[in-house]
Formats: C-alpha cells, structure tokens, sequence
C-alpha cells in the first residue's frame, strides 16, 4: 500500500466513478482501476461494489477511506512544515466552527484569509460542539471553536468569551428590554438539542439547580429547524443572542437575557495537544482570534464578552 494507491482510493469514494476519478487526477482510467485492484488483493477484501449507476464503498471501503484520509492529511501537514518557506504560506486548513457562530465568522474569516494568505484553502466545517470535539480528536481538523471544554492531555484550549444566553420565543411572547429567570421557565414548553450538546447540558443543570422540569416537546440538532419551530409558536429555546440577532430584529423571533442566575457559556479556541499546527493553521488561528476579539470588543457580538489574552 503506498500513498499514490490511498489518493486514487479517495478519488474514487468521491466520485463514485473510475473514470471521474481519473479525470480527477489526471491519469488514465486503467490506472485507477489497477490501484484499487493492487488493494484489493493486498488486503484480500472488497473496498468497492461495482454497480451499474457507479462504484459504492464496502463497510471494508468506508473503514479505509476513514483512515487514509487521515493519514495523507497528517503527511500534508508534514510536507507543509519541513518545506523550505517562500514567504507565502500554501495549504488547506481544516476549522471547526459552531452554528451559532457561522454568521458572524464565516464570510469576514474567509475574506480577510484570501486577502492576507491568497494561497491558503479554508475548510469550513460546521457542527455541534459534541460532533466537532469528535473531529478535532480524529485528525479531521485543526483547530475549533468549542464551548467551555477544559485542557486536558489530548486537548489545548485558549479561552475567548462568555456569551450571554437568552430565552427564546416566538414572536411578541417576550417584551423587548425585559429580562427572564430561570424560575419563569418552569411552566414553558421547549425546543432544544438533544443530549450532551453542551447548550443542553448548560440547560438542563440550570434547571435542575432551580429544582424545575420544563418539557422538552421537540429535541433536534438543526439550529435553523430549531428557530423555525420556535418562531411557529411550538415552544421556546434557549440560545445565545448570536445565533438569533437577524430574527430578532426582524421580529419573527422575541428574547430576553437570563440573568436569575445569570446563564452563559464560553467559547475556546482548542487543537490537539501534541499536535503541531501547520505555518498556514496558525496564520489561519491567529485571525480567527483577532476578528473575534475585534467582534467582541466593537459591540457587533451581542452579549458577548471578550476573557482571552
């Protein structure tokens, strides 16, 4: 197995097709198809089932795939570091970002990236914190925003802010200006992520501090299906003013602060200990860190504030 087999396995996981895969990588297609045979026989298993609509990855495929894509990631980052630098710094750096922050960072990280660092890819993959700890720890990606996860010996973490969080709920429910209390939760019906989502865990021990048990009606994972059904008037929800500040200044959602006793969460900058980031990572880290201290700072992330060095 070498490394120009495991590139071809990953072409054709992509495209499902030999002949794309080719394309792709600019050899001929009877080429591909020998690589993955030469795996095939070497590990004595099937990586794909060749159908007629294209070629579909065994759960042998899917094992492999998983790990190869690692691997070459882990050799790509190598290459970065021990190359002689040009003073331009290349690559693609793999961020892990939350729902709630999407918005706010996405499109300014990207822009100001492109413009400093034009050769630098970014990545941007968006989940729950629970899914992007798991890609963090995997090798997926490089660095993260997480909420409130301590160091510990695989992990390192910088601390950026506490932000507020607000009850939620549909429209005209809350009165503007108004602030709410854990205690007034008591007799409402809610939206919220399932279970350990770190918004939920936040929930759930404020409640139980207060020795209440508000209903949970409807658990889901999606941030955008869990405004709509709070916005149509099927429970509220518990966010940060972030994730709604459009909604709210439309008006198609209401919020109020939760300041008896004062709810928030922090949000951490966190990469694999022992791992070190590429020049192109750390470039990539260190602008995340400046637009989101200068969001904070400015006023435009509403109840947020800045803790970080």
């Amino acid at each position: 197995m070498d490394i120009k087999q495991l590139r071809v396995l990953l072409a054709v996981a992509e495209t499902g097709s030999a002949t794309r895969a080719a394309d792709l990588l600019r050899i001929v297609q009877p080429a591909v198809s020998r690589h993955v045979r030469l795996l095939e026989e070497e590990l004595g298993v099937e990586l794909f089932e060749r159908e007629r609509h294209g070629m579909v990855l065994t759960e042998a495929g899917r094992t492999l795939v998983e790990y190869g894509r690692r691997a070459l990631q882990e050799l790509d980052r190598a290459k970065a570091e021990i190359t002689p630098t040009t003073g331009v710094l290349t690559g693609t750096v793999a961020i892990g970002l939350l729902p709630s922050t999407c918005e706010l960072l996405a499109a300014e990280l990207v822009a100001t990236v492109k413009s400093k660092h034009p050769q630098i890819v970014v990545r941007l993959n968006v989940g729950y914190a629970g899914n992007v700890l798991q890609w963090l720890e995997a090798g997926d990606i490089e660095i993260a925003l997480l909420y409130g996860t301590k160091a510990s010996s695989t992990l390192h973490v910088e601390a950026l802010l506490d932000e507020q969080l607000y009850l939620i709920g549909p429209p005209g429910s809350l009165e503007p200006g108004s602030e709410q209390s854990v205690d007034n939760m008591r007799d409402l019906q809610f939206v919220l992520p399932n279970a350990p989502h770190g918004l939920r865990s936040v929930v759930d021990h404020a409640w139980a501090v207060a020795g209440i048990s508000p209903t949970v009606g409807v658990e889901t994972n999606s941030l955008s299906v869990q405004k709509a059904l709070v916005s149509k008037g099927f429970g509220h929800t518990v966010l940060p003013s972030s994730a709604v500040s459009e909604e709210m200044e439309k008006g198609t959602l209401s919020g109020a602060p939760i300041i008896s006793p004062n709810l928030s969460r922090r949000i951490v900058l966190a990469q694999a200990a022992g791992r070190r980031l590429s020049p192109a990572s750390s470039a990539v880290a260190t602008e995340l860190v400046a637009l989101i201290r200068r969001l904070v700072l400015d006023g435009a992330w509403p109840g947020a504030s800045w803790v970080g060095t």
